[in-house]
This record gives C-alpha cells, sequence and structure tokens, in this order.
C-alpha cells in the first residue's frame, strides 16, 4: 500500500519542486533586477562602458533588424491582400500592415532579434569573464561588477531598443508599401496617406513602450545568465542558451501583458 502511494505522490512531489525551483528562480531574477536598476542612477558611472554598450545593442542591430522588418512587412502585405481577395476587401492592405507592424510585428521581432543577437552575446561575455577570473579582478579593484557590467547594458536596453523599434516599424511599413505599389497595384499616394491616417499615437506609445520592455527583459537575461555561469566552456554554453530561451519567452510573455494593458476593451 505505502508503495502504491508513493508512486502516485511521486509526479506530485516532482511538479511541486518544479514549481518551487521555478518561484526561487523569479525571485532571484527580480531582485537582480532591482539592484541593477538602483546602480543606474547612483554614481560612478562608466562612459566608455555605456558607449560600447550603445554601438552593440544598437548601431550593430540595424542591420538585422532592417532586413527583418523589411522582409515582414512585404510578406505582411502580400498575406493581407491574399486573404482579402477572399472578401473583396483587398483596400484595407495599408491600414492592415501599418497596425500589424506598429502594434505586434515591429516590436516583437526586433525584440526576439535583439535577445538573439545581443542577449546571447552580453551572456557569452560575461559568462567568460566569470571563468577567467575578471570579475573577481574587478572586485579586487573595488568596482562594483553590478554597476561596471550590468547597469550600463540595462541602460543602453532601455534607450535603444525603442528606437530601434520605432525603425523597424518605418522599414516594414515601408517593405508593405513596396510590395503594395509594386506588385499589388496601389497608388503610393493614397496608401500613404491611409497609412498615416490610420495610425493613432497610441499605437505609436505602445510600440516605443513595448521596446523599451524588451530592450529591459533582453539585456537583463543577458547579463543574470552571464553572472550565474558555471565553470568551464560548458557552463558559458549554458548560459548563453539559457539567456537566449529565457529572453525569448519573457518577450513574447510581456508582449501579451502590454497588449493586453494597452488595447483590452
Amino acid at each position: 500500500m505505502s508503495r502504491a502511494l508513493y508512486r502516485l505522490s511521486a509526479p506530485l512531489a516532482a511538479l511541486g519542486r518544479s514549481a518551487l525551483g521555478l518561484l526561487a528562480a523569479i525571485g532571484r531574477v527580480t531582485l537582480y533586477a532591482f539592484e541593477a536598476l538602483s546602480h543606474i542612477f547612483r554614481p560612478p558611472f562608466y562612459p566608455r562602458e555605456f558607449a560600447a554598450a550603445l554601438l552593440n545593442v544598437g548601431w550593430l542591430s540595424l542591420p538585422v533588424v532592417g532586413l527583418t522588418a523589411l522582409f515582414t512587412g512585404g510578406a505582411l502585405a502580400l498575406q493581407i491582400h491574399a486573404g482579402g481577395e477572399r472578401f473583396s476587401a483587398e483596400a484595407v492592405v495599408p491600414q492592415i500592415v501599418a497596425i500589424g507592424i506598429v502594434r505586434e510585428l515591429g516590436p516583437v521581432l526586433v525584440g526576439l532579434m535583439i535577445a538573439a543577437r545581443v542577449t546571447s552575446s552580453i551572456a557569452a561575455e560575461i559568462a567568460t569573464m566569470r571563468v577567467t577570473e575578471q570579475i573577481d579582478a574587478l572586485v579586487t579593484l573595488s568596482t562594483h561588477p553590478m554597476k561596471y557590467l550590468t547597469a550600463p547594458r540595462l541602460l543602453a536596453g532601455l534607450l535603444v531598443v525603442p528606437a530601434l523599434v520605432a525603425v523597424g516599424d518605418v522599414i516594414g511599413i515601408y517593405g508593405g508599401f513596396l510590395v503594395s505599389t509594386g506588385s499589388l497595384g496601389f497608388a503610393p499616394g493614397s496608401y500613404i496617406q491611409n497609412t498615416w491616417d490610420f495610425l493613432t499615437r497610441a499605437d505609436i506609445a505602445s510600440s516605443l513602450a513595448k521596446g523599451a520592455a524588451f530592450g529591459f527583459i533582453a539585456t537583463l537575461m543577458g547579463c543574470y545568465h552571464g553572472m550565474q555561469s558555471g565553470r568551464g566552456a560548458q557552463g558559458v554554453g549554458r548560459a548563453t542558451k539559457a539567456s537566449v530561451e529565457a529572453a525569448a519567452v519573457l518577450i513574447l510573455a510581456a508582449n501579451f501583458l502590454l497588449t493586453n494593458i494597452f488595447f483590452a476593451a
């Protein structure tokens, strides 16, 4: 009888351990985030680290963000036109492309590209510094690792990713414009006018707010998992993989929550 009860309770016990582990991880990340935010606004500041983070997060991400947005906007226009033909509603292509890019696809795709490119590089860099004891050397030199490594990257993510989202939105709409005017028979002037008339300030504000949230999540996950890296090359690889996975999932979850906040009836 006791063995039967054990077999029945073992899955529940495993589920409970997983739930407790998840809650503990959420608590650790939350405490890390609050500590990192507190260091952003307190001296000393490291402008060279901040400038390097701006370059890495912002300027070097422009090519992949631009190409992703361009092709996504073009594909979205084709799909909307093909679907609209079934209901004689082809004329809505400019409006739906604009709202789809600005509200959802632009911020989400930029966030995921940043997670793939920036989060992984931050995690690998900091994890390597941890493995090679460079972080211990910073502590020996009375330099706080959180302030030197994490705070500049978080601030760069908060400031630069909204700008990348704005650029991605414009390029994505332009991709839809190119396809619509070049292949689908739309007049350029009316397409631009319909796009401009349909978008609202709330759409643009939500897009930029999502960009700030996604930039914070992406850089936070890179820094956190890099700091928590195990020893050796395997530890660096696991930290990098875990950082990208966590950033992607949290970005999608945050997108749902922010969409619900901005546009729920």
